[in-house]
This record gives structure tokens, C-alpha cells and sequence, in this order.
């Protein structure tokens, strides 16, 4: 139930066809303070059209309005400030979430229609750093929201598995390569070879023609050659899926640009049948000029196709095989510039889906604002921050809580958490600072301050045997400590819904965070367990608590230990 929606709707049955509920819904405010009530509603909007001062409007409407579920109203000035009637909400609402559990806030907006998440994407043969991890992360979450609202996400890994890195790659492994190697440490030896290669190319820059050679002898399908490349890509994939694994990460498919390699014919026929492709020095293109776009390169001179052919080819595959509602590619601010040319060259196409592609940005993680992607000359490895994480985790759990069963899981769990909530708690578009130990803190607006306060609202259950709902049971409560934790309750659907429109998961990540700090307050001030008639309330209230902060956290693809 929307209390907003209904003080608006009490609001237009005294205000009249003036202004329909849903201009009166989108008017309401929250004010500032508790002190001047829970909804606000600006009254000078009125004035010209009832030729009144506003604050008359405001006491005009405050003496007429009645409705069930608010307890009184103020003026402030011009605002008609309502109260709503706490116990008659707080019995609503609990009574809400613990009937919907896990579902509460569930919303039917995508009518189960397929909406593709081009997401993380490392390259082959290199290793997964802390600059894959924004992608990763944020696409996950969205997966989780999009799914909450009633969409189908498919979860798409675009590898970078093809280019002349990989002729570069052959090279280096015929000269100074060995399969043992490899085996033992895909990535490291790999690596170790691409950066060889490099080095030996400054004095012998003839391996560069070699390594030209070695390419298109991949493109035309020479066994040699594409049995070393789908090693090297397989071995790569093991690497990268034990990373996944720690973060708790699965996809829907895992299908990089090779994939689009023979896909790429009939997007390039289409845009000769459409007069769009246009030759400036040899090299095929795409005026853009009425986007204000640099030209779009299709084709270069030698014939070779780019990445912006590939996702054109992508784009057309996905639309076919998906008939996406909407397909989001969750890749860095800096390939804006890309997305805009791809969603124009389609748009020249005629192709009206081209719409419901967005390119979902994000910035940069970094350290003493600088961006985090070197450490002594070193990629900052994925991998070596969540074990570090994990081993902080550990410490703190075996001070705060030595004898904790499966404290091992449970650092996994808390420490690679904190990671991905620090990720996700930023708005996605901003960049912000990483320091690992103050992200794996259990004080401040961490993760596990996060996963603390539900395991202490599971705590509390356990020492009250784990009570049942009661449907004779009613929930009223009328503090203001509790009030603050309804409110907060209430709200969820409308947070979930604000998630989703914005594509931006931090604000499931803040609606946690204050919904935790609020429940501490709670739980501060109020002895739950003490026996009176409040306390199966009570008792709602925290359950209701531990179930919407699990809830939150499975949507930014975080667990929620029981104990800590």
C-alpha cells in the first residue's frame, strides 16, 4: 500500500480536477525534519487558480481533509504538512513484508521481456584487474533489479578474444613459449609472453610484419592458428571463471567478439543497400556529421573490420535472437563517445530499437584520486584485493566473535561483500577512492556494518525462539524509533522502482545503509524482547528488518551471514 498515493488521492478529492492525483502524487515532498510530518504538499501551485494566498489554501484544505491513515495536519507556511496515523501503517506494512518475504517490493514493469547485459569483459590473456570490476559488479546488480521488476536480464561475458594481439600472441609462443607453462599459470605466462613480445619488437621490429601473418592466417582459419587461439582463450576462461566464482557471478552466455566474426557480413551489405557507406581513403564509413559524431569506420583501408563492426553485428544478433525490450551495456565513461556512434549508425539504419540500447557509464575507481591502475608498474589484480579483503574480514570476526561457526565462510562472505558494496554505495557515475581497510570496516557506511546489523536482527529472532507470524496478530507500533524503520519499510517498492529507472544501484545500496542505521537507533532505545503486548510487534518489525537488509544486499549481489 502507497500512503503517498493516498494522501494525494484525499488531497484531489477536496482540490478537484485542478490537478489530476498523479501531478499531485509527483508534488508531495518529504520534508526535512520529523517534527513537520511524514508528507508534504506545496500549496502556492494553487494560488493563481483559487486566488489565494498559499498558506490560506493550506488551512483551507487542512480543515477538510480526512482519510483513515492520517492521524492529523499543520500548516507551515504554504505547506499542508500531513501525519500520518502511525500504528494503522505500521500494522499495514508489516503485515506487508511478512506476507511477501523476499518479494515485498516486487514490481511486473517488464512483462518478463529479455533485456541483455553486456557486462565485465576482460581480454583474453590478461588478468582480471580491479578496472574490471566496476562492470562486473554493476551489471550483476542490475541483472538483480531488472529481475525484481519483472524483466528476464541475460547476462552477457563480450570477451575480448580477437585482434592482432593475438597474432602477437601466436608469435611469442612459437619462440619462446611451452604448454607446461601455460597450464600451470594461464594468465601470468601469457601475459609474461605479450609483454615479451613487446620488448623484443622495439630491436626486432620485424616481428610485428610476423605477428601480422600470424592473424590473418587466424581469420582465415588456419588449424595451427585457431587451436592456439582457442587454448589460449580457454585457458584464459578458467582463470577468469575462478574470479567469478568468488564473487558469486554466473553468465548467460559467454560469447566474445570472435563470436561475431562471421555475423559481420550482413550488417555491412545492409549499409551499402541503404547508400550509407561512404569511402574517405580507401577506408569505408559512416557520416555522422547530423549527430554532431565523428564519422563511424566500418571498414579500413586493408578491408579489416573494427570493434564498432562487431557490435553492430552484436547489436543485430541479440535484437534477433532476444527481441530485447531493452539491451544495456554496462562499459566505462570513456567509451561514450563509442555507444553514441553505434545507437547512430543503427538509428541511420532505420532502425527504431535502436532506442532501447543504452549504454550504462561509470567512473573510475581510484587512489589518492588517482586512477587505480598501477602499483609499482603492476596491475592492481582482482584477485589480490578480494583475498585481502577476505583475510581483513577474518581478523576482525575471530576479535569481534572467536568462537563463530564457519568464520571462514563467513570472511568470504563479509570481505568480498564489503568490496562489492563499496562498489555499488557509489553513485555509478562518480568516481571515488578505494582503500581497502576502511572498506572492510564493520563501522560506517561499509557492507558489513550492513551484514552486522541483520545478523544482530537474526540474533534477536534466535534469543525470541525464532517466532512465527500470527495472523491474529497485530503489528501497531507508535514510537518514533520505529516510525523511522516503517517509513523506511513502506518506501521499498518505490526504491526498488527508483533502481531500476535510474539503472542505478546505489540507491538499493543507501536504502540499506539507512535502514540499518535506523534499526540500530531502534534497537538502542527499545528493549524488544520484554513481555508485553507490543512486543509480537516488535518482533514483526525485526523480522521485517532482517528481511528487506537481505533482500537489499541479494540485489547488489551480496550475502547475508546469519552470525558473525
Amino acid at each position: 500500500m502507497n500512503y503517498k498515493l493516498l494522501v494525494a488521492e484525499a488531497l484531489h478529492e477536496q482540490i478537484g480536477e485542478t490537478l489530476t492525483v498523479e501531478k499531485i502524487f509527483d508534488l508531495l515532498e518529504k520534508p526535512k525534519t520529523a517534527e513537520h510530518g511524514d508528507v508534504a504538499f506545496p500549496t502556492f501551485i494553487l494560488a493563481k487558480e483559487f486566488k489565494q494566498a498559499p498558506q490560506n489554501i493550506a488551512a483551507d484544505l487542512g480543515g477538510k481533509i480526512s482519510s483513515t491513515i492520517i492521524e492529523k495536519t499543520e500548516v507551515v507556511g504554504p505547506y499542508l504538512n500531513f501525519f500520518l496515523d502511525k500504528k494503522a501503517v505500521s500494522a499495514a506494512v508489516l503485515a506487508d513484508v511478512l506476507k511477501k518475504g523476499d518479494h515485498y517490493g516486487d514490481l511486473a514493469i517488464g512483462e518478463n521481456r529479455n533485456v541483455p547485459i553486456d557486462m565485465s569483459s576482460p581480454n583474453i590473456a590478461k588478468p582480471i584487474s580491479m578496472g574490471h570490476l566496476r562492470s562486473t559488479v554493476i551489471g550483476n546488480a542490475l541483472a538483480n533489479i531488472y529481475r525484481k521488476v519483472g524483466y528476464q536480464p541475460i547476462k552477457i561475458n563480450h570477451l575480448g578474444d580477437w585482434g592482432t594481439q593475438f597474432g602477437k600472441l601466436i608469435v611469442a609462443y612459437k619462440l619462446w613459449g611451452n604448454s607446461e607453462a601455460i597450464d600451470a599459470e594461464p594468465i601470468t605466462e601469457l601475459l609474461r609472453l605479450y609483454v615479451k613480445f613487446h620488448a623484443v619488437a622495439e630491436d626486432e621490429p620485424e616481428l610485428n610484419e610476423d605477428a601480422r601473418v600470424w592473424f590473418k592466417k587466424l581469420e582465415d582459419g588456419n588449424e595451427e592458428a585457431v587451436s592456439l587461439w582457442e587454448w589460449f582463450r580457454e585457458e584464459s576462461l578458467k582463470e577468469f571463471n575462478h574470479i567469478y566464482d568468488m564473487l558469486d557471478i554466473e553468465f548467460d552466455a559467454i560469447s566474445g567478439e570472435a563470436f561475431y566474426n562471421d555475423k559481420m557480413d550482413e550488417v555491412i551489405e545492409l549499409l551499402e543497400e541503404k547508400n550509407l557507406l561512404k569511402i574517405n581513403q580507401k577506408a569505408s564509413i559512416v557520416d555522422l556529421d547530423k549527430y554532431n559524431l565523428n564519422p563511424a569506420l566500418i571498414k579500413k583501408s586493408d578491408g579489416a573490420t573494427l570493434y564498432i563492426t562487431r557490435d553492430l553485428a552484436a547489436a543485430f544478433y541479440r535484437k534477433r535472437n532476444y527481441d530485447f525490450a531493452q539491451s544495456l551495456y554496462v562499459v566505462g565513461n570513456e567509451q561514450s563517445n563509442h555507444f553514441n556512434q553505434l545507437n547512430a549508425v543503427l538509428k541511420e539504419m532505420g532502425l527504431s530499437w535502436a532506442d532501447d540500447m543504452q549504454h550504462i557509464a561509470f567512473g573510475l575507481i581510484t587512489q589518492g584520486g588517482k586512477k587505480l591502475s598501477t602499483r609499482q608498474g603492476k596491475i592492481v589484480l582482482l584477485e589480490e584485493v578480494l583475498n585481502e579483503a577476505v583475510n581483513l574480514a577474518g581478523k576482525q570476526i575471530s576479535e569481534k566473535n572467536p568462537d563463530l561457526p564457519n568464520k571462514d565462510e563467513v570472511a568470504k562472505q563479509v570481505g568480498i561483500g564489503a568490496v562489492i558494496f563499496h562498489d555499488l554505495k557509489n553513485d555509478r557515475l562518480n568516481n571515488f577512492d578505494f582503500v581497502l581497510e576502511e572498506v572492510v570496516r564493520f563501522e560506517g557506511e561499509t557492507g558489513p556494518y550492513v551484514q552486522y546489523t541483520r545478523a544482530r536482527a537474526m540474533s534477536i529472532l534466535r534469543k525470541a525462539g525464532n517466532p512465527l507470524t500470527n495472523s491474529e496478530d497485530t503489528y501497531e507500533l507508535n514510537d518514533a524509533y520505529s516510525w523511522e524503520i516503517i517509513k523506511l519499510l513502506q518506501e521499498y517498492p518505490s526504491i526498488v522502482q527508483r533502481s531500476y529507472e535510474k539503472r542505478e544501484p546505489s540507491i538499493i545500496a543507501k536504502h540499506s545503509l539507512q535502514l540499518a542505521q535506523a534499526f540500530n537507533r531502534y534497537y538502542a532505545n527499545s528493549k524488544v524482547l520484554i513481555e508485553d503486548a507490543e512486543k509480537p510487534a516488535r518482533l514483526a518489525l525485526v523480522q521485517s528488518v532482517a528481511a528487506i537488509l537481505k533482500e537489499d544486499l541479494r540485489l547488489l549481489g551480496v550475502k547475508s551471514p546469519d552470525q558473525m
